[in-house]
């Protein structure tokens, strides 16, 4: 009876080991799923942690996201400065052409925006159910079960993590959830480390700015020049796509717009413009940097808006403060870009500052420079005055007494000649005295000399290179008033043709005053006259016809090497 009840038992026992080893088949299963998911999960905070640039921390975040909790698509928004929308939004999981069919990325309408306003995970098995989901935009693939946590930094939430789709058609559990929060931690410590560095470098590279930018106001590189460097390199740091300078003007009402490099900027260069409605004037105002998320649609601006067409994010910052300002450094982004952050805007505010202080150097050094010429000239003045013409006089005096010796008429002649060559240079020296003397006196009774001596310092500001000056002849002493007004229109035209036609690099003036007549050259190495009509649009009839009225001519002609050469050359009545 026992052996029959054994084999009655037997198949039993088997059946509930079988169960028991399937059982623990499961277990085994999941521990080991549980060990690949947090080998994956630490392989994510390791990879995640390795990389500084912020871009690339990001992109990585929500690639490990997706990879972990198995989902389709998954998408990583950052938080704006308002707290309010997204500034930033990478998806993974829809390609290139999917995303251009679907148009803007979102900024934290719907559902998105739930998160942001309650910043706390949240799991749904159906995206449609919840009370704040707006639908999507047509082209958009279709989403379902749905799992979202917040990215905090420190105490401050950064942005959301957003995972969709899960794979297999099962909804996201509570396990899901806990490795995206832990991925989630992982990635807010990776993410400041990412800022820092960034802001590390972006401070640096603005104090190599600031270094390079007052050594070349100091070594005596002219003031266009660098601050062309200036705007440029501002540019380039803050990845601005317009960098334009705004300088105060001896008007206080007005500023001149004396330097635009980039998108629009030849809407902005060499404008004047008021204060008031203006970009510029706003920060003027304030008396500190000032920002605008468009520039087009500020209410500031309402000084001829449409120069702004097409730019979005913009930050202007005056150069110096209250009544030691110099100008404005104004520096705006494409539209579709995002603003500028505090990170990228506290470096400009001390670089704004140390500008001011070196253009302030510079102004310093310059007086100084001034000064010393200045000494210079009188002294030369002086010692030609005191030296030079009292012993050509005293020489003239000498062959006037010796010509009545002379009985040979050739001899006679010769030194009557030698005596007017005497005169002659005696006149040209005190010529140049008063040429000399005359850089002190006030600007109302300023000669020809330093007129043209300015009006050729004021072109460099709009050539962006000075031009050389060569003069010759008794320029302040044989030139009458109304002829030297002629001559400085010309050349201030001819130097603007320069400006605006040429393309120039370089420019030469020359002006001479030779036996009875003046002539007025201006060569440049540009691109040249082609035709007829570019001469008149240039301006070079009403040279031809100031010319023509005082019985002289103007001619221009190829200049050897490229460019052009324009002669203005008119009589002159000495000694009526």
């Amino acid at each position: 009876m026992d052996d029959d009840a054994a084999r009655e038992a037997g198949p039993l026992p088997r059946l509930r080991l079988d169960e028991l080893l399937e059982e623990l088949q499961v277990r085994i299963d999941a521990v080991r799923g549980t060990r690949n998911r947090l080998q994956g999960l630490l392989e994510a905070v390791l990879s995640v942690g390795q990389e500084l640039n912020l871009s690339q921390v990001l992109r990585r975040i929500v690639e490990a996201a997706v990879v972990l909790v198995d989902a389709e698509y998954g998408a990583l928004g950052v938080i704006g400065e308002d707290r309010r929308k997204l500034s930033q939004f990478l998806p993974v999981g829809i390609s290139d052409d999917q995303r251009s069919q679907i148009g803007d990325l979102p900024s934290g309408h719907g559902l998105l925006g739930e998160l942001i306003r309650h910043p706390a995970p949240l799991r749904l098995p159906e995206l449609a159910s919840h009370p704040a989901s707006s639908g999507f935009p047509a082209h958009h693939p279709p989403m379902h079960t749905f799992v979202g946590v917040p990215i905090r930094v420190r105490d401050d939430v950064f942005g959301n993590l957003y995972l969709t789709q899960k794979r297999g058609g099962i909804d996201f559990d509570d396990e899901d959830v806990a490795v995206l929060q832990t991925l989630g931690a992982a990635a807010g410590v990776a993410i400041e480390n990412a800022r820092l560095y960034e802001e590390v470098q972006l401070r640096q590279r603005w104090l190599q700015l600031s270094a390079e930018f007052t050594g070349s106001l100091l070594s005596g590189t002219d003031e266009t020049s660098v601050l062309r460097l200036m705007v440029e390199r501002a540019r380039e740091i803050a990845g601005a796509d317009l960098g334009l300078v705004a300088l105060v003007t001896p008007d206080t009402e007005a500023l001149r717009e004396t330097l635009a490099l980039g998108q629009q900027a030849s809407a902005h260069h060499n404008v004047t413009l008021p204060r008031k409605g203006t970009f510029a004037g706003a920060a003027l105002a304030a008396g500190e940097l000032v920002t605008s998320d468009d520039v087009r649609k500020d209410p500031r601006i309402t000084y001829q808006p449409a120069r702004w067409e097409g730019l979005g994010p913009a930050v202007a910052v005056p150069i110096g403060k209250n009544s030691a300002v110099r100008g404005v450094l104004t520096l705006a982004r494409r539209a579709e870009r995002l603003p500028f952050s505090a990170a990228e805007l506290t470096p400009l505010v001390g670089f704004a500052g140390q500008a001011a202080l070196a253009l302030e150097l510079a102004d310093r050094r310059r007086d100084a420079e001034q000064m010393s010429l200045l000494e210079d000239r009188d002294r030369i003045a002086r010692d030609l005055h005191d030296l030079a013409i009292q012993r050509l006089f005293a020489t003239g005096m000498t062959l006037q007494s010796a010509q009545r010796f002379v009985q040979h008429p050739e001899a006679s002649e010769r030194l009557v000649r030698a005596v007017d060559d005497l005169d002659t240079t005696i006149k040209i020296i005190r010529s140049t005295i008063f040429g000399l003397r005359e850089q002190e006196a006030a600007p109302t009774v300023a000669g020809l000399r330093v007129r043209t001596v300015r009006a050729v310092e004021e072109a460099a500001r709009v050539l962006g290179f000075t031009p050389s000056l060569r003069m010759e002849g008794l320029i302040d002493v044989d030139v009458p008033g109304a002829v030297a007004d002629d001559v400085l229109a010309v050349l201030g035209e001819a130097l603007t043709n320069v400006a605006r036609h040429a393309h120039a690099s370089l420019a030469e003036v020359a002006l001479v005053v030779r036996g009875q007549a003046l002539t007025l050259s201006v060569e440049d190495d540009g691109i040249g006259i082609t035709d007829a009509a570019d001469a008149h649009r240039s301006g070079l009839a009403n040279l031809a016809a100031r010319a023509t009225g005082r019985g002289g001519t103007l001619s221009t002609a190829a200049r050897k090497g490229g460019g052009t050469c324009l002669t203005w050359h008119v009589p002159l009545k000495i000694g009526h």
